[in-house]
């Protein structure tokens, strides 16, 4: 065989695996990149609570939005609220249940991409979350009710309050609950949940590239949306929250998120960073949990300074019966629904070891959405 036909072989053979991994990214980032919208269903009338209508001005268009007056519309402290992954802003409600209790104005609002809004033709991501977030929060600040105000975000919001709380030094406080510590563990994260088998030789530099594909279009660095790089910028007061139990974001993320802004501290940060993991806690319902409401009304309380004192701010929240809305969707929906072409790619580069398809992955998001 001459030897310039050998080699010609040698860097096809070299390529072609390269050439299935980008393919398999693309075909990801269109699977993955645009979520599935849902309107809310509820709204904060059916918690017996009065609220204001909102369009939360951004520079890619108005975001539909509630305010939620506390202490018949006083001056005093708000908490943005920002919800996760294919979620939509009633989902908010218990958690605005037990912070308007414990004195907090609330302003809750659906993310680009995500409950009212138009779908989004480029994928969306953690920036996204995080810029939408702080058109939230200088909404909010616009406010005459508002003196100042705080971030409150889950799951892929909580990474958006996150990045908004680095950018923007008005941020008075910052709870970030159940949220992925950086966009490439993400990824992996979203391969398991998808039933994606991948031996962790494949998995490491497939997510990697992945991960930068996905970010592409929108033209985002992986360390601009990296909740972890973000999280050691933030040097306000911080709550880190996660159930023990989670499936959908393993606990090790919070870990992470937590010795990211703790070792920035001890560089000369005097906020506090108060971390609080659920026993049995899962992904979502947090609220569900008695010490969990106490911990957060006391913690903004103490940060905000009021409108209550933190023990009795505790006790109202804890008062409160937050319980879950009413469920049924599928979660994940891009990645989970219809995921043949991702499996076919990955087995034809014989990356994905058999496995019975999508078996624990659906248990996973039947018994605990992700993004709530």
């Amino acid at each position: 065989m001459p030897s310039r036909r050998r080699a010609s072989i040698a860097a096809a053979a070299a390529v072609a695996p390269l050439a299935l991994a980008y393919r398999f990214a693309v075909v990801y980032r269109t699977r993955a990149g645009v979520p599935r919208r849902r309107p809310p269903r509820f709204t904060p009338a059916d918690f017996g609570l009065a609220y204001e209508e909102m369009a939360i001005p951004s520079r890619w268009g108005d975001l539909p939005g509630w305010f939620v007056p506390a202490r018949g519309g006083a001056p005093g402290p708000a908490v943005v609220l920002v919800h996760g992954w294919e979620s939509a802003r009633d989902r908010a409600l218990p958690n605005i249940q037990f912070l308007h209790a414990a004195g907090f104005h609330c302003l809750v609002f659906d993310v680009r991409g995500h409950g009212a809004n138009p779908a989004e033709a480029l994928p969306v991501s953690a920036g996204e979350f995080g810029a939408d977030a702080g058109a939230a929060l200088d909404a909010a600040l616009r406010r005459p009710e508002v003196t100042h105000a705080a971030l409150f975000g889950h799951s892929m919001g909580g990474d958006g309050a996150i990045l908004a709380a680095a950018a923007d030094r008005r941020t008075a406080a910052l709870v970030a609950t159940s949220a992925p510590s950086d966009p490439q563990q993400l990824t992996r994260l979203t391969f398991r949940l998808a039933g994606l088998r991948f031996p962790d030789a494949v998995a490491h530099p497939l997510a990697w590239l992945t991960t930068r594909v996905y970010l592409r279009p929108r033209g985002h660095r992986v360390e601009d949306v990296s909740a972890r790089v973000a999280i050691a910028q933030y040097e306000g007061p911080l709550l880190l929250a996660h159930g023990s139990a989670d499936r959908v974001v393993p606990i090790s993320h919070l870990s992470r998120l937590t010795t990211a802004a703790t070792s920035a501290r001890r560089r000369g940060g005097s906020a506090p960073v108060e971390v609080l993991v659920v026993p049995n806690g899962t992904h979502s319902w947090l609220y569900e949990d008695e010490r969990y409401r106490r911990t957060v009304a006391r913690f903004l309380a103490e940060a905000l300074g009021g409108p209550y004192a933190p023990d009795d701010a505790a006790d109202r929240a804890a008062a409160v019966d937050a319980r879950r809305l009413p469920e049924g969707e599928a979660w994940f929906a891009a990645v989970t629904d219809a995921p043949g072409r991702l499996r076919t790619i990955g087995e034809l580069s014989g990356a994905i070891r058999p496995v019975r398809p999508w078996a624990e992955p659906a248990a996973v998001e039947a018994a605990e959405p992700a993004g709530r």
